[in-house]
This record gives structure tokens, C-alpha cells and sequence, in this order.
């Protein structure tokens, strides 16, 4: 159990780490009041985290790529700002194709990722 917590803490801080200069590129390339960089993350990261599903990995692999890298990498917290920040400023368009690509989308590709994996 110990261990399993040690690997989620290593594979989520290299996450976070990716997700922030992810994040710092798109930045860079984009003044664009749509967030590319929240919606890109979330949508590789279902798919990589369906396809981990998808190729039957557990254990303590899954524990440190599934749970912590991935689970990190992805960020629903960012996500949800971006969704009030859209709101307040009332943005209803571009609000409505963030929630319709970021939803739809991030099932598709994690179906997508297990189909890959393996399902």
C-alpha cells in the first residue's frame, strides 16, 4: 500500500510537471480566448488512459501511469474554471463548444484508447 502511494506521488508529480509545460506551449503559440491547452491534455490523456485500461495494465505500473501520471497530466479543475470564467464573461458560444468538444470528445478518445489497448 505504501508502495502504491510512492508510485501515484512519482507518476502525478511527472504529470503535473507535463500538464504545466503543456500548457506553457500551447500559451506561447496562442492568444485565442478558447483553451486549447486544458482541452488538449484532457483529450490525450483519455486516450492514453483508456488505452492503459484497454491493455489490461495493473498493478503497480497501472498505479504509477494510470492513476498518478495520467490522473495528473489531465485536469479537471482547470477545466471547470475555464467553464466559469466563460460564464462570467458570457461567452454562451464559446462555452457551449468547450463543454460539446471536451465531453463528447474525451469519451470518444478514451474509447478510442481501450480500443487500442485492446477492448
Amino acid at each position: 500500500m505504501v508502495i502504491q502511494g510512492i508510485l501515484i506521488g512519482l507518476g502525478g508529480s511527472l504529470g503535473a510537471i507535463s500538464r504545466y509545460w503543456a500548457g506553457k506551449w500551447f500559451t506561447s503559440r496562442t492568444s485565442s480566448l478558447f483553451p486549447y491547452a486544458t482541452l488538449t491534455v484532457n483529450l490525450i490523456g483519455s486516450f492514453f488512459l483508456g488505452y492503459t485500461i484497454g491493455y489490461g495494465l495493473h498493478g503497480p505500473l497501472y498505479s504509477f501511469i494510470g492513476i498518478g501520471y495520467f490522473g495528473a497530466f489531465t485536469t479537471f479543475s482547470t477545466f471547470k474554471l475555464e467553464i466559469i470564467q466563460m460564464d462570467a464573461r458570457k461567452n454562451w458560444k464559446l462555452l457551449a463548444v468547450y463543454l460539446f468538444t471536451s465531453y463528447t470528445f474525451g469519451i470518444l478518445f478514451a474509447l478510442f484508447g481501450m480500443m487500442a489497448g485492446g477492448i
